[in-house]
């Protein structure tokens, strides 16, 4: 049985969801005011993993992914850009999009936008003060009384007098209590605004993610997934004013992807070590970025160097060569690999340990290639398969081998023509000439049925 780690008990708990076979997951989205950095891709490359693999299990999975598209940063973003915050927003939604294709994450079932969901953030808010949860302050800001939750701190693991003294928090004399977090705030001039019972407004961050997954997924639901820098305050606070309002127990499993490191310091804008994905794949196949998101556990910290990605590269190169010249197999079944990889996914979703067994297929494969070409040709299906449910070994192996190398393809190209040409007038000599070129710009040729193949080593 699926064995998933729970940031709220601290324990890995059998998966059991409300609804057989049926899950309800929510990620928080990002905030649409800059490129999306590799902190964004490791948290949802760790998203899109659980999802492929819970769907590979036979799950229908109901995918929600928001996008925050009003906030403080998009605000800033647009007066020094003298533009819309709706322009700013528009601009690098698209650009999330892009990014987020390139790397082959999954299309969310839903991509909830907060302005397009103000009239539920509304009804939420008018709940909590009814059940005198919230109140408005002097300032005409709407609060969240935290004290009134008796289970604040539940999935942080803080109680109120710690969180009070150690943590830090926003100073403000409108709050009955500095712990108080916002969920309405009053209109100011020249910002975004909409019409509410406190006046003319707009929502708090935290409030966002409780009104779009309730609406879409229910006062109830599976997983909620984000990185670690979300458990406090955000999710804590997503869980008080969801249980506050409903009475019920929000999400049964808390999944959260560890900080990404780079040069073992966290990514941060203020250390001037801040890495987008666009930058990234100016140099590296997206194929390439996603094994390395997924080569540690999606719980531990992410470590980025510069040998990060190009030892990803010849991880891959080593499936690629295994899958080369055997397409037309048919995926084995019951294999100790497929048992293998399964325990290994059931663990926690342990893509390490996952990986570990096709590199051990991978090296069967090439086993087999010279003793029982069906039998290599149907391991390379299971290889390719069992990839799937990671998103990755799709590409034709030719392609990759080329799209991966920083070589002049049509040279490549014309060079082996020629060849082709003087092997055809029994040349011998010039082709072995040609052929030493070729290798002499790190470029392997393999001739097999009439035809010639080619990769960089």
């Amino acid at each position: 049985m699926l064995q998933v780690y729970n940031t709220l008990t601290r324990e890995k708990e059998s998966f059991q969801p409300k609804l057989p076979q049926q899950v309800g997951l929510y990620a928080c989205g990002v905030t649409v005011y800059d490129y999306c950095h590799l902190g964004h891709a490791r948290v949802y490359t760790s998203v899109d993993v659980v999802i492929r693999y819970l769907r590979s299990r036979g799950f229908a999975v109901n995918y929600v992914r928001n996008i925050t598209d009003i906030d403080d940063k998009i605000i800033k973003r647009a007066n020094e850009q003298k533009t819309s915050c709706d322009v700013i927003a528009e601009q690098f939604t698209k650009a999330m999009h892009e990014d987020f294709a390139a790397l082959q994450l999954l299309t969310p079932d839903h991509e909830p936008r907060a302005t397009q969901y103000i009239a539920q953030m509304v009804r939420l808010i008018e709940g909590l003060i009814a059940k005198e949860h919230a109140y408005v302050g002097e300032n005409g800001d709407v609060y969240f009384n935290v004290r009134s939750f008796k289970h604040y701190g539940c999935l942080s693991h803080h109680d109120l007098e710690s969180l009070t003294s150690g943590v830090r928090v926003e100073i403000n004399e409108a709050k009955r209590d500095p712990l108080d977090f916002v969920l309405w705030k009053k209109a100011k001039a020249h910002e975004p605004a909409w019409e509410s019972p406190w006046g003319q407004g707009r929502p708090g961050w935290h409030i966002e993610c409780s009104a779009m997954s309730m609406e879409i997924l229910g006062e109830q639901f599976d997983i909620h997934m984000g990185g670690r820098d979300l458990i406090f305050p955000h999710h804590e606070n997503e869980i008080a004013q969801s249980e506050a309002v409903s009475a019920k127990r929000f999400v049964n499993y808390w999944l959260h992807a560890g900080f990404l490191q780079i040069d073992k310091e966290k990514m941060s804008k203020s250390l001037n070590n801040f890495v987008t994905i666009r930058d990234i794949l100016k140099e590296h196949e997206p194929e390439v970025l996603r094994y390395f998101l997924m080569a540690s556990h999606y719980r531990s910290p992410l470590v980025y160097t510069p040998e990060s990605l190009p030892q990803a590269k010849q991880a891959l190169t080593r499936f690629y060569t295994a899958l080369r010249h055997l397409e037309g197999g048919v995926a084995l079944q019951e294999t100790t690999y497929a048992t293998r990889f399964i325990a290994a996914m059931d663990d926690d979703f342990n893509t390490p340990v996952a990986l570990a067994v096709l590199f051990d297929l991978a090296h069967e494969i090439q086993r087999l290639r010279e003793t029982d070409e069906t039998a290599a040709k149907n391991h390379a299906a299971l290889l390719k398969e069992l990839g799937d449910t990671l998103g990755i070994l799709q590409q034709d192996p030719e392609s990759f081998f080329k799209a991966s190398s920083t070589v002049d393809v049509s040279k490549v190209e014309s060079l082996i023509a020629a060849r082709h040409a003087a092997r055809a007038a029994k040349d011998w000599a010039l082709a072995d000439q040609i052929r030493a070129e070729l290798s002499a710009m790190s470029i392997v040729i393999e001739d097999k049925s009439g035809e010639t193949t080619w990769r960089v080593i």
